[in-house]
């Protein structure tokens, strides 16, 4: 009887060059793919995020302008998304809505999720707005944060800074207003 031998493949540095380089370029093309999808993936969450951001301002800025009323006080204009820019004092500001009387201004910055920098950044604000808009820095200026969603501890903040916390509650825009400070 005759013995059957197999004999294996000569595994040589070349073949194993070969492997790796093969290895390397279906690597390199999945990884390019992969970016791809993930770059997808972020425009996507970048566009649903923004829109919701846009339904929040739309929700907010339609509520207010119907009403024109903010802590006990009645406005007599408004502007949505304002933004201004002087080149002379190097400064920019942009405002989701702002309300306007004789006596008074009003600055609410809107979000679909408020977080603690919107809070530092609406206090930052203030200044800023007031060289820009010189004509009202006498006024009496007063600070809301917007929002559908605001934990506990934006709340919180912003009632210890004397910022007017404004949420919807069911189909009603509700204004904690108790602990508001002129500015």
């Amino acid at each position: 009887m005759k013995s059957k031998t197999t004999s294996k493949p000569e595994i040589t540095y070349a073949s194993v060059l070969k492997l790796i380089k093969d290895n390397a370029r279906e690597a390199a093309k999945e990884t390019k793919e992969l970016k791809k999808s993930i770059k997808a993936m972020q425009e996507e969450l970048g566009g649903m995020s923004k829109s919701n951001g846009e339904v929040a301002e739309a929700y907010f800025i339609d509520n207010f302008s119907n009403s024109l009323q903010f802590a006990g006080q009645k406005f007599d204009s408004y502007s949505p998304n304002l933004l201004k820019k002087d080149a002379i004092l190097n400064l920019q500001g942009e405002y989701d809505l702002v309300l306007y009387n004789c006596k008074s201004v009003v600055i609410i910055e809107i979000k679909y999720k408020a977080r603690i920098k919107d809070v530092e950044a609406l206090l930052k604000k203030v200044n800023t707005f007031k060289q820009l808009f010189p004509q009202y820095a006498n006024y009496d200026m007063y600070l809301g944060i917007a929002a559908f969603r605001i934990n506990k501890d934006v709340a919180n903040l912003s009632i210890k800074h004397g910022i007017a916390v404004i949420k919807q509650v069911g189909d009603t825009m509700v204004i904690n207003d108790e602990y508001l400070t002129v500015f």
